[in-house]
């Protein structure tokens, strides 16, 4: 075993973000890494003029229930693949909340958290909504200092969407 490592992963509860997090665990996780759920919220989001600059607190895996004050609901299928690879691999998980810009936020994360790797979920959106709607995952991978794994979603259908 090498050098316990801190991974990100950005976190909304989608499809796409769950899909990332069960890769994470699944291929990348060894004993004694330490897993941390980034959240970025809007900036209208409970708390975000006292934590404005530097984001939330980390928020222990124990404490997830009580996240609320952050503005934050919980997904029971997260919160158990979460609990398992804490109890299997002895995985350490926290979770911390950025408001703002997302692409810019997870990109600061890197920095702030001191990431050796960051996973994110792909949305799938096509040419057009990435061109009108910009591409979080896009940006990420052109802009963070670590490296970084995008995670495509289940496909829905094979054809190509707009």
């Amino acid at each position: 075993m090498g050098k316990a490592r801190t991974v990100g992963i950005g976190m909304d509860y989608s499809a796409a973000s769950k899909s990332a997090l069960r890769w994470t665990v699944d291929n990348l996780i060894e004993e004694g890494d330490r897993i941390i759920l980034i959240h970025v919220e809007q900036p209208k989001a409970t708390r975000k003029q006292l934590f404005e600059d530097t984001g939330s607190p980390l928020i222990p895996l124990e404490e997830f229930n009580d996240s609320k004050q952050y503005g934050l609901t919980t997904d029971p299928e997260a919160l158990d693949i979460l609990d398992t690879v804490s109890r299997t691999k002895g995985a350490k998980v926290a979770a911390k909340v950025y408001w703002g810009d997302p692409r810019e936020k997870l990109c600061d994360a890197v920095q702030d958290l001191k990431l050796n790797s960051l996973v994110v979920g792909s949305r799938g959106l096509g040419l057009l909504k990435r061109v009108l709607l910009g591409s979080v995952s896009n940006y990420v991978v052109t802009n963070a200092s670590c490296p970084v794994t995008v995670v495509k979603g289940a496909s829905s259908t094979s054809s190509s969407k707009p």
